[in-house]
């Protein structure tokens, strides 16, 4: 079978499937089988998909996930979002859109703690929702910059997806994408913040007349012990104190310790996220077995190779290949979800950007911000859905809204992009890279 055909074969019986509502690893898995069909008979292939699923979860630093995980909804109950809430009004200010700001800033700190866009979206919205009801801001305007600012947690560290990406990648370091995260997460928050305050002038949402109780100084050692988490973990790393999954297992405990010192997390409650945690990892690691498969399938096909080579044939020109394949990811990103678009699309695209000299760190933070943004956007943006029935709002509401903040979400993408010292300086600051 050619390269053409096969590459049609793959994503047509895999989007196909998709259309029809069969769960995205089982279509992966079906379609990749599909293609090594032709290539070999079944007793080989039985031991080839066994092989590939079993070395494709076969990882150490794949524990860190579920930690990571765990600690994030660990987080959402414990009482953290508030604090950090609180906190964030502090930083703001008495400016125009003062609590869609806030909003921002909650979900960049939230992110650089628990490391979920989608846990952001639900505990800051929850709590930003009944504030920005209070000062009349329209629901749909609210929403929009609560589900936008929202993926700001999957660049800032620590990050499920960097790590996800790291492995597939075969090996990236993971310390190295931590700390490339922090830049292009925080441009990421300032652009969504801008077109906050942008709407909120034309709109004439002024300063907030809501009163705090405490004083700023017992606000901020408040809500101390919730960012000394993210300096315990990536100092830990930096430090060389412990590895990503043991900084997950720390984050953990600290949580734990945290949310029952807050007195806002019960021992039932616990149990409850531990089971919904192994749950989750659960579907992870069918979607990463699965997803092996189809990378191997893709090899033995030669599609990424060819896919290089008809880029090339296109252009040499370094600038037009990114722009090409931003262009592609943040299309086929409003149709997956993110933990599968890593797994399938950093195979393809990784040797094609490192060929023409990119940093895998660079193309790392690219890809996962290219994903990230799409988890905003319509038919399968799950922050979208969440944010959107957190407000208690409709898709078409919030696109108005979306739109402006999808244009300065895409700025923020473009300058990472084509700055690399944004993404790399930290790093190399470190001596990581």
């Amino acid at each position: 079978m050619g390269v053409i055909q096969a590459t049609l074969m793959l994503f047509l019986i895999f989007f196909g499937l998709m259309f029809v509502g069969v769960p995205i690893s089982v279509s992966i898995g079906v379609a990749s089988i599909s293609i090594l069909l032709t290539g070999f008979d079944l007793d080989a292939l039985a031991y080839i998909v066994a092989q590939r699923c079993f070395s494709g979860i076969d990882s150490f630093g794949l524990l860190a996930l579920p930690f990571f995980m765990l600690a994030g909804s660990i987080m959402n109950k414990g009482g953290i979002a508030r604090r950090l809430v609180r906190l964030a009004r502090c930083f703001v200010g008495k400016i125009p859109g003062y609590l869609a700001a806030t909003n921002v800033l909650t979900n960049m700190f939230f992110g650089a703690i628990s490391g979920s866009s989608v846990a952001a979206a639900s505990a800051v919205g929850k709590i930003m929702g009944p504030l920005e009801k209070q000062e009349n801001y329209e629901d749909a305007y609210a929403a929009a910059i609560n589900i936008c600012s929202a993926p700001t947690g999957v660049i800032i560290p620590p990050s499920g997806p960097l790590i996800l990406f790291s492995l597939t990648a075969g090996g990236v370091s993971v310390s190295a994408l931590f700390m490339a995260g922090y830049i292009p997460g925080i441009l990421l928050g300032l652009c969504v913040m801008a077109v906050a305050i942008i709407i909120a002038k034309k709109k004439g949402y002024t300063g907030s007349t809501v009163k705090e109780d405490a004083s700023t100084l017992k606000i901020f050692l408040d809500a101390i012990p919730c960012i000394l988490m993210m300096v315990i973990v990536m100092g830990g790393i930096l430090l060389g104190w412990f590895t990503a999954t043991e900084a997950g297992i720390v984050a953990c405990l600290y949580c734990i310790v945290l949310g029952f010192l807050y007195r806002e997390l019960t021992v039932k409650q616990l149990w409850n996220l531990m089971s919904e945690c192994m749950m989750d990892t659960a579907v992870i690691l069918f979607l990463i077995a699965a997803s092996n498969i189809m990378s191997y399938a893709m090899s033995f096909t030669g599609i990424p190779a060819a896919l290089s080579a008809m880029l090339m044939s296109i252009t040499d020109n370094k600038y037009i290949l990114l722009l090409i394949m931003n262009v592609f990811l943040l299309v086929l990103g409003m149709f997956l979800d993110l933990t599968p678009a890593v797994l399938i699309f950093t195979p393809i695209f990784l040797p094609i950007a490192t060929g023409f000299g990119m940093n895998p760190v660079h193309f790392g933070v690219m890809l996962i911000l290219n994903l990230a943004i799409g988890s905003v956007t319509p038919p399968v943006g799950s922050v979208l859905f969440v944010g959107c029935n957190v407000a208690n709002v409709t898709m078409e509401e919030v696109t108005k809204y979306i739109v402006p903040t999808f244009v300065a979400m895409v700025v923020a993408l473009m300058l990472v992009t084509y700055i690399p010292a944004l993404t790399l300086f930290i790093p190399q600051l470190a001596g990581l890279i």
